[in-house]
């Protein structure tokens, strides 16, 4: 009977598919930043109060629609412009990164937790000066990335270290 290797049970399939949501979300963030560079605030606003009007008109208070419409009517040029360069050079790092771990590239199991230190760090800042929800389950799936991302950079370079011909 023949030994799996490392790495190849339920923890590297839920690292695999935590590296696809990441992703997935760079590629989002990557057409995020796309649109804001396209599109301009009043447009932006336009289309929150066209999005927003129909769950408004039955209920005025709704958080949700009355938040997004706030955080769109404060929208000027530089937010649109500083977000549209945020999103985009944040997307293409991590899709790039994704990509070499998914790879085993070894080189990028360390950049990929520096990244993720780098935007916990940034969301623990936000959480504190605005705490959501969102922001906080973001922040928790980020640290649990990092630890898993460790763990697999571990096994992978412990199988790098052990010559071609063994079997485990």
């Amino acid at each position: 009977m023949e030994k799996t290797r490392p790495g190849t049970g339920v923890l590297d399939r839920t690292f695999r598919v935590s590296l696809i949501l990441k992703g997935l979300d760079g590629v989002l963030e990557l057409i995020g930043g796309i649109l804001l560079l396209v599109v301009t605030p009043v447009q932006i606003s336009d289309l929150a109060r066209f999005l927003t009007q129909h769950e408004l008109a039955q209920d005025p208070r709704d958080f949700v629609a009355n938040s997004l419409l706030h955080l769109t009517s404060n929208l000027s040029g530089s937010a649109s412009l500083f977000g549209a360069i945020y999103l985009l050079l944040h997307g293409i790092v991590k899709i790039v990164l994704v990509w070499a771990v998914l790879k085993e590239k070894l080189w990028a199991y360390p950049w990929m937790i520096a990244f993720l230190l780098v935007f916990i760090a940034y969301q623990a800042y936000r959480i504190s000066v605005a705490f959501s929800w969102g922001m906080v389950l973001l922040t928790a799936f980020d640290i649990f990335i990092v630890w898993i991302t460790w763990h697999e950079y571990r096994i992978r370079r412990a199988q790098k270290r052990l010559p071609a011909n063994d079997v485990f």
